[in-house]
C-alpha cells in the first residue's frame, strides 16, 4: 500500500507540474486573433505548393462550401476535392496574401481575405496568369483547431497594391 500512494503521488506531481507546460498553440486555444488565421493562411499555401491537392484540402471543413467564379456552389469537402486536381500539375502555381482578417467575438469564427494569383501553362506553352480576390471563412473545430468552411473568389485585374481600409 505504501508503494502504491507514492506511486500515486507522483503521478500527481508530474500531471501538475508537466502537463500545464503542454498547452496548445493560439491556433488551438481560445486565444485565437486575425493573426492566427493570417498564419494558418501561410501553412495552408505552403501545404497546397508542397503537397497539391491533398495539402490545400486538408484545410478544408468535412461540411465545407466553395463559391468558384461563374460555376456553381460546391457543396462537401469530398465534392470540392474533386476539382482541385490542377494543383497536383507542377506547371500550375497558386499563391495567395491576406490583406485582411478577423475573429468574432465569440472567437469561434473568423475571415480572410486577400488576392491570389495562378499562374499556369497554356495550349500555346506560353504562361498564363490569373489574378484575383478571395475571401475565406474560418471555423474553430471541435479539437481547437480551424478550418476552411467557405471559400470564393473571383477573377479581376492584379490589385495586389490597390487595396485601400
Amino acid at each position: 500500500m505504501k508503494w502504491f500512494m507514492l506511486i500515486l503521488i507522483a503521478t500527481l506531481l508530474v500531471g501538475v507540474v508537466v502537463v500545464p507546460g503542454a498547452r496548445p498553440s493560439a491556433a488551438a486555444s481560445g486565444e485565437a486573433s486575425a493573426d492566427t488565421l493570417r498564419h494558418l493562411e501561410a501553412e495552408f499555401m505552403k501545404a497546397a505548393a508542397d503537397h497539391g491537392s491533398a495539402g490545400y484540402m486538408s484545410y478544408y471543413a468535412d461540411d465545407a462550401v466553395e463559391v468558384p467564379n461563374g460555376e456553381p456552389i460546391i457543396t462537401g469537402k469530398a465534392n470540392i476535392a474533386k476539382t482541385m486536381g490542377f494543383l497536383d500539375d507542377k506547371n500550375n502555381h497558386l499563391t495567395w496574401s491576406p490583406v485582411g482578417a478577423g475573429i468574432s467575438s465569440a472567437g469561434d469564427l473568423g475571415y480572410t481575405y486577400g488576392a491570389y494569383e495562378f499562374t499556369a501553362i497554356g495550349k500555346d506553352g506560353k504562361s498564363v496568369v490569373e489574378h484575383g480576390k478571395y475571401t475565406s471563412i474560418w471555423k474553430k473545430q471541435k479539437d481547437g483547431g480551424w478550418k476552411v468552411v467557405l471559400d470564393m473568389g473571383n477573377a479581376s485585374p492584379d490589385t495586389t497594391h490597390e487595396w485601400s481600409s
